[in-house]
């Protein structure tokens, strides 16, 4: 059985998800995610996953297999599989690095990330000058490499992303309990955002999760006190798209690193 997806912001959002879906899926051992039959303009057609409970022994499978998934990697930070503009949910991203313009991972989170979520937030009037002034200091301490650490042990370069991994993107399939990926935003980035995505919105036996990744690749010293930091893209993405609460989230995220 199938399920066809057809809410996309635009019409080639299909196409990029889907190329998102087939780079993660090539992962050798990697996470499950949901398999695509087909694909076209504002159109895609997934296998059908009915979900159930998560179960905590799921979890830890699912922390092992993600960790693999990152240590595949990808070519360089901001690399996007495919040829066409990405986003996450329904926000555009800016456009993608290519090879020429590769950096570290400070420098593209700086400039790809939560800059352009920032610029958009402040003309909205959602961000007033003084929060955005906390968040330009933290763009500036990226840049420059102030905020750059290591990926997990088993990450070489940039990790390989499902990039939109809050807990509504994991469902858990009835048959076998397993974790299956759904609405990726697959890129090259820092295998810890994908981590602080999953604790923004809060995973179920997020724990577990945790200690099935560090049994397969161990995290990097202070990978708790990052947690906020990974968090200011999608806390920036949500103030552009909802408002609200988000923003003080934001500011108050960046706060630590200005």
């Amino acid at each position: 059985m199938t399920w066809t997806k057809t809410r996309f912001p635009a019409p080639h959002a299909a196409c990029f998800e889907a190329d998102g879906l087939r780079w993660l899926g090539r992962a050798e051992d990697g996470v499950r995610v949901a398999q695509v039959v087909s694909v076209g303009p504002g159109r895609l057609e997934l296998e059908r996953i009915d979900s159930g409970p998560a179960a905590p022994e799921a979890a830890a499978d699912f922390g092992a297999n993600l960790a693999r998934t990152h240590a595949a990697g990808a070519p360089y930070f901001g690399f996007i599989p495919g040829d066409t503009p990405g986003y996450m949910g329904q926000a555009p991203l800016p456009p993608a690095p290519g090879p020429a313009e590769a950096t570290g991972w400070g420098e593209f989170y700086a400039h790809h990330r939560v800059l352009p979520f920032l610029r958009r937030a402040v003309e909205q009037g959602r961000i007033g000058s003084d929060g955005a002034a906390v968040i330009e200091r933290v763009v500036e301490r990226l840049v420059a490499g102030d905020l750059d650490h290591d990926q997990p042990d088993l990450v070489q370069g940039a990790a390989r992303l499902h990039g939109d991994l809050w807990n509504g993107n994991v469902l858990w399939d009835a048959r076998d309990g397993s974790a299956v990926l759904i609405d990726p935003t697959a890129h090259g980035g820092h295998a810890e955002t994908d981590l602080a995505m999953l604790d923004l919105f809060g995973l179920a036996h997020l724990e577990r999760v945790l200690t099935g990744y560090q049994e397969v690749s161990a995290l990097a010293p202070g990978w708790q006190e990052r947690v906020s930091l990974h968090q200011l893209n999608p806390l920036r993405v949500h103030t552009v798209l909802f408002g609200g609460g988000y923003a003080e989230a934001a500011v108050s995220a960046a706060q630590p690193y200005a």
